[in-house]
């Protein structure tokens, strides 16, 4: 099939995955133990590592990131936590997905850290970096008011959970498009997506999916105890529960894969400037959606009764416990 007739029958599967995906991207989270923390390295200011983190992997590279190494992770956890508290402490609708992007990452350093989980942990450390790097960019401009870099899906998500437009499920969902169907595709098409000898890393990416599983359930609990008790509500619009919702997640980031995939082949700079079009004209139609059937109604339902809610319980949410550890509360 020529290279244009790939991308329209991938558009059109998107076009079709898209009534279903609406509904969730979900995510994950391991909160390390409180008594973890006396072990935590020194200090790095994520700054520092900026004017030298490239989006290309080099496990050469003076940068801790750039080449992939354990500090970057911490270093990239340390700045979500940074981001997080303030926004959580604010009750800010931000925070909803904030949340879930620093309990997934603390996720991830667990897998990374069993023997073996991942054929080259140093690239996935790396890519790690560069897709927080992403997210941190988006809210960075947008909240400095440098709107032209950020991405129309980005926008959507920041401009609506900053005047509380949706509900707690739409701000996860929002940021959850914006991060997974816009960033991803970029990110892998950047950081490399074959190895130097030409084999896929598909695999590790795929290994991504199964701790990603295993923590959909009580990310959205976590979610619900501190900030609106309606996000796990988020598992009932079609009956398919927590692994169903998963399988989705699953199949947004086996799309970011392949769009990764079209940038990379695209046999002309014309022709990938087409791919990201389309990555980012999908992106914003997802992002359309999901506001749609996540908005409040006024006066019939308002962001009054979340913005309570987590005044009084977010503060003295109790610990959670996941499968890989207990969250401490922030």
């Amino acid at each position: 099939m020529p290279w244009e007739g790939v991308l329209l029958s991938r558009v059109r599967i998107r076009a079709l995955m898209g009534a279903l995906l609406a509904i969730a991207t979900l995510v994950m989270l391991w909160g390390r133990p409180g008594a973890a923390l006396a072990a935590d390295p020194i200090f790095v200011n994520w700054a520092a590592l900026l004017p030298s983190l490239t989006d290309a992997f080099d496990p050469n590279s003076a940068n801790d990131c750039v080449a992939g190494r354990p500090k970057c992770v911490d270093i990239t956890i340390r700045e979500m936590e940074r981001r997080f508290a303030s926004q959580g402490q604010a009750c800010d609708h931000n925070a909803i997905f904030s949340l879930a992007y620093l309990r997934t990452t603390q996720t991830y350093e667990w897998a990374r850290n069993q023997t073996g989980y991942f054929q080259d942990t140093p690239w996935v450390n790396h890519e790690d970096a560069v897709f927080a790097k992403y997210y941190f960019n988006a809210y960075d401009n947008w909240a400095s008011g440098n709107r032209g870099p950020v991405s129309k899906a980005w926008l959507m998500a920041f401009d609506d959970a900053a005047a509380r437009k949706l509900t707690g499920s739409g701000d996860l969902l929002m940021g959850m498009n914006a991060h997974v169907n816009r960033d991803l595709p970029f990110t892998l098409a950047a950081i490399g997506i074959v190895t130097p000898t030409g084999k896929t890393r598909k695999p590790d990416h795929d290994k991504v999916d199964q701790f990603l599983n295993a923590v959909v359930q009580p990310l959205l609990l976590e979610e619900a105890a501190r900030f609106d008790p309606t996000v796990n509500e988020i598992v009932t619009p079609y009956g398919v529960g927590y692994t169903g919702l998963f399988q989705l997640l699953a199949a947004w980031r086996e799309d970011a894969w392949r769009n990764a995939e079209l940038l990379v082949d695209a046999p002309t700079s014309a022709d990938r400037a087409k791919v990201a079009n389309t990555i980012e004209t999908q992106a914003a139609n997802e992002a359309t959606t999901l506001a749609a059937s996540n908005s409040y109604v006024p006066p019939v339902t308002t962001t009054a009764a979340r913005d309570a809610y987590c005044a009084v319980n977010n503060a003295v949410a109790p610990p959670m416990v996941y499968a890989f550890g207990t969250a401490s509360t922030y």
